[in-house]
């Protein structure tokens, strides 16, 4: 089969996929972090617009996209489905891999797509300035992005490693309009009493979150906005899925293996949503699905299932998921958007059901199966990325090994131009 990439404004789906109209068993509700019973709507209004707080309930399985988020959507979207010919060869494997090549969008990753949609909800609501974190930064210059397009100011709180690690992104950020300073800062209390601590704190995402959540809480004319986790943000990314099934069809072909790598959950749900959807519903052919992230924060392959809070002073609800304890501080790897202490519930929920499987990798394996990406497909990916091809490099060889013609999808989550810095180091 020739390398080749697929893409037409008909595969651009016109609703959202919400993954809990299918499930046979929900998974455990979120919990008032002061009163620990189960959260109400309300609860959630103080944080964020009430559009978002509609979607985060939902059980409907479709929710359609408006026109405005359609039409910003069209500027990048859809976004290429790819066959990795030069990979296959390089491999010499029977396995058939595609990409879907989110690093496309107007800042390099996936996380526009939710970016965009929460901040239609914001401007349609008349909020002013969103709050929100960023560990690698693709998440903070989203929504930055988004906020310029919809006019709204954005405050983002930065990771101090990567802040200090990744110019590019900050850079991205600013030049987006948003305002952002690393985190721990000394703009709030709990960033203050972190930095007391330790003056030199490299910073985690659930600090980031402490400090934008804070601020949020602390002016009624903010709202804040998260990049991932959240059922309404995995809901937002399944236009990924969505698209690839839609290409998939007009191949004549369905993927046997899909691969996303994991942070906080919202690429690899995105993608994988629709197809674990479709396989529940009609009961019929069985994918393997992998989440990969690092050894270094093993979420889901180390964590406990619990509830924990989302952040790490803890003002978030408290989520069942998987997590490593939300004083959990990882090392500065290069992959800083995969360094969240816990995993999105929906995603945790079908690790439990045994529909999942997760992986983890060392930061070295997977900077070598990204400079062979480099090579053979011609794209620098985004160290976070990088997980996901590693799994499908082992998986096209284990192929190879058992001589199996079989069909790996993987989703490209974004570039690593940004990143070039760490491929130095």
């Amino acid at each position: 089969m020739e390398r080749f990439s697929l893409r037409s404004k008909k595969y651009i789906p016109d609703k959202f996929y919400n993954i809990k109209a299918d499930l046979d068993e929900m998974p455990k509700p979120p919990l008032h972090p002061v009163t620990k019973e189960p959260l109400k709507p309300e609860d959630l209004s103080p944080l964020f617009p009430e559009g978002f707080i509609e979607e985060e309930a939902s059980i409907e399985r479709f929710i359609e996209i408006p026109e405005e988020v359609k039409n910003i959507y069209s500027v990048y979207r859809p976004t290429p489905l790819i066959y990795a010919r030069y990979l296959k060869e390089y491999l010499d494997t029977p396995a058939h891999i595609f990409f879907k090549y989110e690093g496309v969008s107007p800042t390099g990753s996936h996380k526009t797509n939710t970016a965009v949609m929460q901040a239609f909800l914001a401007k349609k609501e008349g909020i002013k300035t969103f709050t929100t974190e960023t560990g690698a930064g693709q998440w903070g210059s989203a929504l930055s992005y988004a906020g310029q397009v919809f006019g709204l100011n954005i405050k983002v709180f930065m990771v101090r490693i990567s802040y200090r690690q990744k110019p590019g992104r900050r850079i991205l950020i600013k030049n987006f309009g948003g305002d952002v300073v690393e985190s721990p800062s000394n703009l709030t209390e709990s960033g203050k009493n972190f930095l007391r601590e330790d003056p030199e704190h490299p910073g985690s995402l659930g600090i980031a979150i402490s400090e934008a959540v804070e601020m949020a809480l602390s002016d009624e004319k903010y709202k804040y906005s998260l990049g991932s986790v959240l059922d309404a943000v995995l809901l937002h990314q399944t236009v990924i899925g969505l698209e690839a099934q839609k290409q998939f069809e007009d191949l004549n072909l369905d993927p046997d293996i899909i691969i996303g790598c994991v942070g906080g959950g919202s690429n690899f749900g995105g993608l994988s949503f629709p197809f674990v959807g479709k396989m529940l519903r009609e009961n019929k052919k069985k994918i393997k699905f992998i989440a990969v992230e690092p050894k270094v924060c093993p979420t889901i392959t180390k964590g406990e299932l619990k509830y924990d809070n989302g952040d790490s002073a803890g003002l978030t609800p408290l989520l069942y998921m998987h997590t490593l304890g939300k004083d959990f501080v990882p090392p500065p790897i290069h992959a800083g958007g995969l360094r969240y202490h816990g995993m999105a519930p929906l995603v945790s929920h079908l690790v439990k059901k045994g529909i999942v499987e997760p992986r983890a990798y060392e930061q070295d394996e997977v900077f070598e199966a990204a400079r062979i990406f480099l090579k053979t497909e011609g794209i620098l990916p985004a160290p976070e990325s990088a997980h996901a091809i590693k799994a499908a490099i082992d998986e096209a060889l284990r192929l190879k090994k058992e001589k199996e013609e079989k069909v790996i999808l993987f989703n490209l989550s974004g570039h690593g131009f940004f990143d070039i810095t760490a491929y130095d180091r």
